[in-house]
């Protein structure tokens, strides 16, 4: 019995010591880790098409976490956005529609137009907006929103009727 009972105090002190000498991270030096502080964060990202809002999908991400001396670094390879969009519903939009893109937490963001060989050409932003193309056809984009410790690829597929 008391082997039993020195056994559980010494768990539950245990418990108590790990976890009051856990290191607490200082407000000031908080990087951006999504909601919740998961790790890696999972940071939402859509676009607003005449004020209908459609999820853009995720594909590779980096998240770097530093705590103390310790630094946490997660980094996924996801199939390019040419090939995402085999799987992704398009977008249907007349041309020259205003498209909003919103991301969690305001990174900074490049778009890309895709097509079968890779990343076509950069694609101007203004407040985080575009113009969808003039011609009428599906068009693949890439986003890549950066945060001050991490970086992911959003994608999603237009087509002009």
């Amino acid at each position: 019995m008391k082997i039993i009972f020195l056994s559980f105090a010494m768990l539950v002190f245990s418990t108590l010591w790990i976890t009051g000498c856990s290191n607490g991270s200082d407000e000031k030096n908080k990087k951006v880790e999504g909601s919740k502080n998961e790790f890696p964060p999972s940071m939402t990202g859509s676009i607003n098409v005449n004020d209908k809002e459609y999820e853009m999908v995720v594909g590779n991400y980096r998240w770097v976490r530093k705590q103390g001396l310790d630094t946490q670094i997660v980094e996924t390879d996801a199939a390019s956005p040419f090939q995402i969009a085999e799987n992704f519903s398009t977008i249907m939009v007349e041309p020259n529609t205003n498209i909003n893109i919103e991301i969690e937490e305001s990174p900074r963001v490049s778009l890309y137009l895709w097509n079968e060989n890779g990343r076509e050409k950069e694609v101007t932003l203004k407040n985080n907006q575009l113009l969808s193309p003039t011609s009428k056809g599906k068009y693949i984009f890439e986003i890549i929103a950066k945060w001050s410790n991490g970086e992911v690829s959003y994608t999603f597929v237009l087509e002009v009727i």
